[in-house]
C-alpha cells in the first residue's frame, strides 16, 4: 500500500474540508476500482476563492493557482470516501476553463492541476487529460477539475 499520507507531509500539503455539493449530487463516488469525483471548484474554506473568466478578470497565473486548488478538493473528495493511501494511479484529470473571448491557454491552466497530482503520486500521477474552454461555469468560477482515479 502507497503512503501518500506520508508524501502529502513531506510537501506540506494538507487537504481541505470535502467541499459541499451545490446542487443535487455527491462529492465522489466508487464504482469497482474507479473512484469518479464531481466536478470541483476553487473553494478555500467554503468560499469561492475567484470568480470571472480567465484572460479577462482572472489571470493564467492566477487560473493555474485555482486549478490546483480544485484538484486539491478532489482528492479531498476522494480521501474521504476511500482513503487517499488507497489510491493506485491517477487515471484522468478533466479541467475546464471559463475563458474570455479569444483565450487559448486552457492546457497551461489545468497544468496547475496537472503539475500537483504529478508532485503527489510521482508517475502513479501520470493521467490522460482534457483542457476545455468554456463560457460559463458554476458560480461563474474561473475553473472546474473532475478526477478519475483506480484505488485497491
Amino acid at each position: 500500500m502507497n503512503s501518500w499520507t506520508d508524501r502529502l507531509s513531506e510537501l506540506g500539503i494538507t487537504l481541505p474540508p470535502v467541499a459541499a455539493p451545490v446542487a443535487a449530487y455527491v462529492p465522489a463516488v466508487r464504482t469497482g476500482s474507479l473512484v469518479y469525483t464531481s466536478g470541483q471548484l476553487p473553494f478555500i474554506e467554503g468560499e469561492l476563492a475567484a470568480t470571472g473568466k480567465v484572460g479577462g478578470e482572472v489571470s493564467p497565473e492566477e487560473a493555474q493557482r485555482h486549478a490546483r486548488t480544485c484538484a486539491l478538493n478532489a482528492l479531498a473528495a476522494a480521501h474521504a470516501l476511500t482513503g487517499i493511501d488507497s489510491v493506485v494511479r491517477v487515471v484522468k484529470l478533466v479541467g475546464f476553463v471559463a475563458s474570455a473571448e479569444g483565450f487559448t491557454g486552457q492546457p497551461a491552466v489545468i497544468n496547475g492541476a496537472s503539475e500537483l497530482l504529478g508532485e503527489i503520486f510521482g508517475e502513479s500521477g501520470a493521467h490522460a487529460r482534457s483542457a476545455v474552454g468554456v463560457v460559463e461555469l458554476p458560480l461563474g468560477a474561473p475553473v472546474e477539475i473532475e478526477l478519475i482515479l483506480e484505488v485497491e
